[in-house]
């Protein structure tokens, strides 16, 4: 991967007495390819809401591939290199993003297309989406996805799908 992004985690949480730590403090260097020249890290996540903040476990090691986790929430960073490989989908979700670094264009699917750039933001709401990265340098972006249920327009339901 070129140069993965330097992100520092830091997690917070509770000594046996009840008092307020830092759990872990770490700069995260192990993405994964998610698709070609698309790469990923989870920095947490829940499986309930509301979240449930017991217990010592990292959950961002949760086990499996994810885009959604049914009642629960992920964040993660998405790293995209020029390139990256086309993946058309729609998440049962809603999407807060952060762009952190570089540009990148979402496509919606009738090929409409929003250019965003560092220090934008944006709220994807279920729709179907594409990022593209059609510029010379890796885009980062931070991405709360928050379990929804699924889109109704039109007099139908809105699958998610890839």
């Amino acid at each position: 991967m070129n140069e993965a992004p330097k992100v520092r985690r830091v997690i917070t949480g509770h000594d046996a007495e009840g008092k307020a730590i830092v759990k872990i403090d770490e700069v995260c260097s192990d993405f994964t390819e998610g698709r070609p020249n698309g790469f990923l890290r989870n920095i947490w996540t829940t499986d309930t809401t509301p979240a449930d903040n017991d217990g010592q476990a990292d959950a961002a090691a949760r086990p499996g591939r994810f885009t959604m986790i049914e009642n629960g929430t992920v964040f993660r960073i998405l790293h995209f290199l020029p390139g990256v490989q086309k993946r058309v989908h729609r998440t049962d979700s809603i999407d807060y993003i952060v762009v952190m670094a570089g540009e990148i264009d979402m496509e919606l699917d009738e090929g409409e297309q929003v250019h965003l750039k560092t220090g934008d933001v944006m709220v994807q709401r279920g729709t179907v989406h594409n990022w593209v990265n059609r510029g010379s340098e890796p885009c980062t972006m931070a991405v709360i996805l928050i379990h929804a249920k699924p889109v109704e327009a039109g007099g139908k339901t809105l699958e998610a799908f890839g």
